[in-house]
């Protein structure tokens, strides 16, 4: 048995390089997953054009993986060799290439690892880690947004609580919104006017056109009542900020932020930029609720739904580099996932 990888062999490197790599072994409290599929998302060829995050060379780059569980290490007990999975690779945390996703055996922290049902292929289930893991920290940090965490009751309790999530159609935003109202919490959410009813679908209690000249005045009259707790910003752009910024000048509230260093937020707002491996790392308490418990349910009852939907590129990983390429051009409620 041996392992392969798209490697990155030195920072902006292009092409990525399919070599042999070794075979990960599965440490105390990990899970090595053998991959069917894999996502990319804007932080890959942000690597690969601007040689950002990665501490050493060559290495292996990509966060999410969905596949059959292949080894389990020390103390996990949730899951099995044989059992089907999505997991959280953090390569870009550890600049370890055994736990980079675009390779054919990944080693995963157990915590970001859960059971998929049988209902849900491969290809979709690789939509949802990163997002999950990031939409998470937006949500429910104690230094965003510190919202009730989600439960799987029937019906959840009502919060009181609402939430704006900033550019719902985007992967992550699409994975706020259900654990928004997995936790009572109402949503309203922006987008593209073609995606409004998609938001709707997945739980927003209201959907606005970000491009509408009257987005500000619409969203404050549909959280009016609520107790609002601020901005899940899924864009992260000096734009997204400035967009939002008038609903924070009338209604008051925090932001998380999925952009490191976010830019151009508001003056004198409390929040945070998060980083998404800190939900089973520093902020584990989020990921104890969110991926132990909350997530393998979810997705079993059909309360999370793997949206946006798969973009699936064929080749296997000879075409993660095409994945990289056709990511930068820019996709519109849809994730790129590559089949291996």
């Amino acid at each position: 048995m041996s392992n392969q990888a798209a490697w990155i062999t030195e920072a902006k490197a292009k092409p990525l390089q399919v070599k042999e790599a070794p075979m990960p072994k599965a440490g105390k409290g990990e899970v090595v997953v053998k991959n069917h599929a894999v996502a990319v998302n804007p932080v890959d060829w942000k690597i690969q054009d601007y040689g950002i995050f990665l501490q050493k060379y060559p290495n292996i780059c990509g966060t999410d993986v969905a596949g059959e569980v292949h080894e389990v290490g020390e103390g996990v007990t949730h899951v099995k060799k044989g059992d089907r999975v999505l997991g959280h690779a953090f390569s870009l945390v550890t600049n370890n290439p055994a736990q980079g996703g675009f390779q054919l055996y990944t080693a995963c922290n157990s915590l970001v690892v859960a059971k998929i049902p049988d209902s849900l292929d491969y290809n979709a289930a690789a939509v949802l880690p990163l997002a999950i893991s990031t939409a998470s920290a937006c949500l429910f940090k104690k230094e965003t947004l510190a919202l009730p965490l989600p439960s799987n009751d029937a019906k959840p309790s009502t919060s009181g609580k609402s939430v704006l999530i900033w550019g719902g159609s985007s992967s992550i935003g699409a994975v706020a919104i259900q654990l928004a109202v997995g936790a009572g919490v109402k949503v309203v959410s922006v987008a593209s006017k073609h995606n409004l009813e998609k938001l709707k679908e997945m739980g927003a209690s209201a959907a606005f056109d970000y491009n509408s000249p009257s987005v500000t005045d619409d969203i404050v009259a549909a959280l009016e009542g609520t107790d609002y707790a601020g901005v899940s910003d899924c864009i992260g752009t000096p734009d997204a900020a400035k967009a939002w910024a008038p609903i924070y000048k009338k209604l008051g509230g925090r932001y998380g932020s999925v952009m490191p260093g976010a830019e151009g937020v508001p003056e004198g707002i409390e929040g945070a930029s998060v980083f998404a491996p800190s939900v089973a790392l520093d902020d584990k308490y989020i990921g104890d609720v969110v991926w132990a418990k909350w997530v393998p349910e979810a997705l079993e009852s059909g309360k999370l739904k793997a949206l946006p939907p798969p973009i699936v590129i064929e080749g296997g990983l000879g075409a993660v580099q095409k994945g990289y390429d056709k990511q930068k051009k820019g996709v519109s409620f849809g994730k790129i996932v590559v089949a291996l």
